[in-house]
């Protein structure tokens, strides 16, 4: 029988929702969008329902991102969190409409599907079918959605229809739903953060920098990394918790983070820094590259929701690109903001704004790239305290004596000398507040470094008498929240606080017996010089291999769940010929390399860059050879145009005189144009594109095709990428292609047309599957989760063999969708990237297995290389160490944090955006 109703002519809550479902056994709903329905379902009677209430609806999940489950619930989780729940039901109704809808969910009493609303569009069609106690059954369709104010304020239509053939067609309607392939669980997240927000109270800012409570989930359940984004990692949550636990101590937090590339080091830092300005009152320094200034910007703001200021060189710019006026240098200390973020190059060049830096105290200053800060010649008596450093550490050990808490993070703590992470690690424990790092002024760690560094590497024996063990225990001692029993006894029988970094020397003659039977024991059975120097207790590494392969005792899951790599052209039948032209351009650029570098100091570097710029696309071999003969006497200007529009990027922070070319001769003039009329008529056959094109439509051997899982194309030369782009936009023309490259060079090249686009777009793009092929350069290795791409191809190789872990760290992440991902690497036979690649091979890997990084410092070798001077590239390589020069336990099991997602406790969010928008001024 049917029967209609009419929101106009009856309350549907009472005349057909309430009425209808007494009685009910079961409840199935094909409803709307699962956001607004699963907030306002709870608000109707279906908690007296027996069995069970099933929910289907729609939601803004891609169908490829239902191909992974472990993405898709990443992906449901920030649909979920991107409509803002915490903040749309935040009055008292609302809590206790969501408890009831927790229970609901909990009780597996009502349970809910979300299917890709690209499926069948949006869900316009709202049934469903109830079935009774007594085997009897009824089904209505109609405008109506599972709100409360469908049912009580909307105007709205239903019909009902018991009949066995309406019953039957909209069972066979839900049931398609329901069990498509495509329908994807509530996750878990969800439910309990529904739990989280109906019992979430929000605290003032007073209260809780005085709380020893939730201190920093109720900072931290909110930010937008932790509610639209991925999240934070089990390793980062418990560096964050470490540094705001020693920052509220005597002393400060003072730690170098040396996480290997991809494991999220500028989070860490960041939500570490926001604690610290939200519990403090004084301004953050952040000191980046040049490179870097701009994403350290951007991050803070949509990872963090957390405003900052960049010094320009002229004025500061705050986070939405507001430039504010200028009055000279003195300027820098009016950052507008609690947050400055300054250019190492502002340091480096000695320059007035960094002497101002000085005079102003701060919360908290963090150094990026820290390895940059180092002694002028490491390898000259190493032992010495007082090295010379360079205008980096100089700064460095001055400023630390400003700062409450200062945080050093770099990959490669070691760049071929043990003695440099001695100096990071002194700066850290300069200040009297800080002997809890080095000791004080006498302490064998600080006075002696080298020979406390043979120590721990087991070059020389331990010193083994009382006395001797004595001094290097006392001096510093560990604090007991390092979570060792011994330490935490014989503080406690000491009655010593933590607040008591150094003991005293004559302490030991007083001690009782047992006592002293403790101290040996932590000295020597716990082997005191290996497992707790203050290189192990101040340096915080953990590389992706440990987190993989090591298991959660919380979760029984492993830290990071395994994502296997497979590389391809490793073997020379995958390197590419040079044959043909491209042998004759070859030779030829090699002619003008032998020329240039015979007669020029710093040649080498100019000569290896023709080289590599060949090896990576023929236009840009032409490009350079088109520029070099253009140089007049203002060769060196000249030069760093040139090296800045090669590389897309001017760092500043690390400028070099790399050549004192001034004019070019004859020969060499006739070399380039010789190089430029081979290039110009053949660059349209480039082979290597040739490659990329093969591999993304055909794959390698038997894995399909890379543009079909999705592919991020590296080249270290911004020609060579809009190039690529830009043909393969004219060849795969069903396929948008990204460009991702610095400034304003970003966009998307379509059919052969290209139109501009922000990088925040084309991140968007890429993340819902709408562009799966990514041309970019090295802008593209640092800051993007490209989580939806799981193949990768190096259209050359980079100077420094860091950037190809940046790179792989782009889709080597948390939620790739794929358990493996495929990496291209390619190169010519015989070229200078075969010739480097070949030598390095073996020592890379051993390097790298001893640092969990490669250091900085292996450009000498493609010099050489390219030069034909194997001798010398050999001797580049051999000054990196063939041991790790001391061990440091980097990786342990990680101490259990606090569940963040759990905390109910949140501060207001207005209130901490007040605090941070403070400008250095009003401190």
């Amino acid at each position: 029988m049917i029967k209609r109703y009419s929101s106009r002519r009856s309350k549907l809550s009472q005349a057909f929702l309430n009425e209808k479902l007494k009685n009910a056994l079961s409840y199935d709903r094909i409803a709307g969008y699962f956001c607004s329905s699963i907030l306002e379902v709870a608000g109707e009677s279906i908690e007296n329902i027996d069995d069970k209430v099933r929910i289907i609806c729609n939601s803004g999940l891609n169908v490829e991102d239902v191909k992974a489950a472990s993405y898709a619930n990443i992906k449901m989780k920030q649909e979920w969190c991107e409509y803002l729940p915490e903040e749309k039901y935040a009055d008292e109704n609302s809590s206790s409409r969501l408890k009831k809808l927790y229970q609901l969910l909990s009780a597996k009493k009502l349970e809910i599907k979300v299917i890709p609303d690209e499926i069948y569009g949006l869900m316009h069609g709202k049934a469903g079918i109830i079935t009774y106690k007594d085997g009897s059954k009824t089904s209505f369709i109609g405008s109506i959605n599972e709100t409360k104010r469908a049912y009580t304020v909307n105007y709205e239509m239903l019909w009902e229809d018991d009949s066995q053939e309406a019953v039957d067609w909209v069972q066979e309607e839900f049931d398609f739903f329901w069990n498509s392939p495509y329908a994807v669980n509530l996750c878990d997240f969800i439910i309990s953060d529904i739990d989280r927000i109906s019992r979430r109270v929000v605290i003032p800012l007073k209260d809780w920098r005085e709380d020893s409570g939730e201190v920093v989930p109720a900072v931290a359940v909110e930010e937008p990394v932790y509610r639209r984004d991925f999240g934070l990692w089990e390793h980062q949550k418990y560096f964050v918790e470490l540094a705001f636990r020693e920052h509220k101590k005597k002393g400060g937090a003072r730690f170098l983070l040396a996480d290997a590339v991809g494991l999220g080091k500028t989070i860490q830092l960041a939500m570490s820094a926001k604690l610290m300005a939200l519990y403090g009152d004084k301004p953050i320094l952040v000191i980046v590259p040049k490179t870097l200034t701009c994403q350290w910007q951007d991050e803070l703001k949509t990872l963090l929701d957390m405003p900052s200021a960049v010094w320009t060189g002229k004025s500061w710019a705050d986070e939405n690109g507001f430039e504010y006026p200028a009055d000279g240098t003195r300027s820098i200390l009016k950052c507008p903001r609690r947050v400055g973020i300054v250019s190492q190059g502002l340091i480096v060049r000695k320059s007035e704004a960094a002497e101002l830096l000085k005079q102003i105290r701060y919360e908290c200053i963090i150094l990026d790239e820290a390895h940059r800060a180092r002694r002028e010649h490491p390898q000259k008596d190493p032992d010495m305290y007082k090295a010379q450093p360079n205008n980096l550490l100089a700064f460095l050990n001055e400023i630390t004596f400003q700062t409450k808490s200062l945080l050093l993070a770099t990959a490669t703590p070691v760049q071929m000398y043990p003695i440099e992470a001695f100096d990071l690690i002194n700066t850290l424990a300069l200040p009297n507040e800080a002997d809890k790092v080095l000791g004080d002024k006498y302490s064998i760690w600080r006075k002696r470094p080298q020979t406390a560094l043979d120590y721990i590497s087991g070059n020389v024996d331990i010193p083994s008498t009382e006395s001797e063990m004595w001094e290097i225990v006392r001096n510093p001692f560990p604090q007991k929240s390092e979570n060792n029993r011994r330490i935490e006894i014989i503080r406690n029988q000491l009655d010593i606080s933590d607040d008591t970094a150094v003991l005293p020397q004559s302490m030991y003659g007083e001690l009782r017996l047992s006592q002293k039977q403790k101290i040996k024991e932590l000295y020597f059975d716990d082997n005191f010089i290996k497992n707790h120097n203050p290189y192990i207790r101040f340096i915080i590494r953990r590389t992706r291999k440990f987190l993989e392969e090591t298991i959660n005792p919380e979760t029984g899951e492993y830290y990071l769940e395994k994502i296997d790599v497979e590389l391809f052209g490793e073997n020379d039948e995958e390197a590419l010929e040079l044959m043909g032209y491209l042998f004759q351009a070859y030779t030829i650029a090699e002619e003008f390399c032998s020329l240039l570098s015979s007669r020029v100091k710093g040649g080498g570097f100019m000569s290896t860059l023709m080289l590599k710029r060949i090896g990576s696309t023929m236009l840009a071999g032409e490009n350079t050879a088109k520029k070099m003969l253009s140089w007049t006497a203002e060769g060196k200007e000249r030069l760093k145009d040139l090296y800045n529009d090669i590389f897309d990027e001017d760092d500043e922070d690390n400028e070099e005189e790399r050549s004192e070319i001034k004019e070019l001769t004859k020969e060499e003039i006739e070399c380039l144009e010789k190089l430029i009329k081979v290039l110009k008529y053949n660059k349209d056959t480039d082979p290597k594109y040739e490659r990329v094109l093969s591999i993304l439509q055909n794959g390698v051997r038997d894995e399909g095709p890379w543009k079909d899982k999705g592919c991020i194309i590296f080249s270290q030369y911004y020609d060579s990428v809009k190039y690529v782009a830009n043909m393969l936009s004219s060849e795969i023309k069903d396929m948008k292609i990204g460009l991702y490259a610095g400034g304003d060079k970003s966009g998307i090249f379509e059919k052969g047309r290209f139109i501009k686009e922000t990088k925040e777009n084309i991140k968007k793009a890429v993340k819902n599957h709408e562009i799966k092929i990514l041309v970019g350069t090295d802008a593209a290795s640092e800051g993007l989760n490209l989580q939806t791409l799981s193949t990768l191809i190096n259209l050359d190789l980079p100077w420094n063999p860091t950037r190809l872990e940046q790179r792989k760290g782009r889709i080597q992440r948390i939620g790739q969708i794929s358990s493996k991902i495929l990496i291209y690497n390619m190169r010519y036979k015989d070229s200078v990237e075969d010739k480097v690649h070949k030598k390095l091979s073996d020592r890379l890997r051993s390097i790298h297995d001893m640092f969990g990084q490669i250091p900085e410092v292996l450009e000498d070798v493609w010099i050489a290389m390219a030069l034909n001077d194997e001798k010398r590239a050999e001797e580049a390589i051999n000054k990196v160490p063939k041991k790790n020069p001391f061990e440091i336990k980097y990786e342990e099991n990680i101490p259990k944090t606090e569940d963040w997602q759990a905390c109910t406790f949140v501060l207001d969010k207005s209130e901490k955006l007040k605090e941070l928008l403070k400008g250095w001024w009003n401190i």
